[in-house]
């Protein structure tokens, strides 16, 4: 089943629930969706939903970062809320066991030894991860291992 199939069900879903969180964050990806089909004159394809899904989950995180950080507790738990329907679209993320043999195995394939070598690392890295892990945990791990 294609995204927009699956997308409008969910609403359709939401609306019969009468789930307001849902129905919001549901709407606010169609129109994320749309605006980029627009922009780009094409449908998006099933890699570009993904990054655009993880666009709006990483908004939503830094807000929770920031309205925890304004003592806004009602602001973190609409965010948080939003997150959770979010992350339905998303990938399943790596653990870190999964991480660190794909960092070992990239280290062996770019012969990286030292911290200078970090650079050579992270662009592979990144492009084998697409989407299924945290670029910053993988950046932890690069330097744990090269150090």
């Amino acid at each position: 089943m294609d995204f927009h199939k699956e997308l409008t069900e969910q609403l359709k879903t939401a609306m019969k629930a009468k789930d307001s969180t849902s129905l919001k964050t549901i709407r606010d990806l169609k129109s994320r969706i749309q605006s980029r089909e627009i922009e780009k004159g094409e449908p998006l394809s099933e890699a570009e939903f993904v990054k655009l899904v993880q666009t709006a989950a990483k908004q939503r995180k830094e807000a929770i970062v920031l309205y925890e950080k304004g003592d806004r507790p009602e602001l973190v738990a609409v965010e948080k809320a939003e997150l959770q329907v979010l992350e339905k679209y998303l990938p399943q993320m790596m653990g870190d066991p999964e991480m660190e043999t794909l960092v070992k195995q990239v280290l062996a394939e770019t012969g990286a030894e030292n911290m200078s070598d970090m650079g050579k690392v992270m662009g592979p890295l990144m492009k084998a991860a697409a989407g299924k892990a945290d670029g910053k945990r993988l950046q932890e791990i690069v330097k744990g291992m090269l150090s």
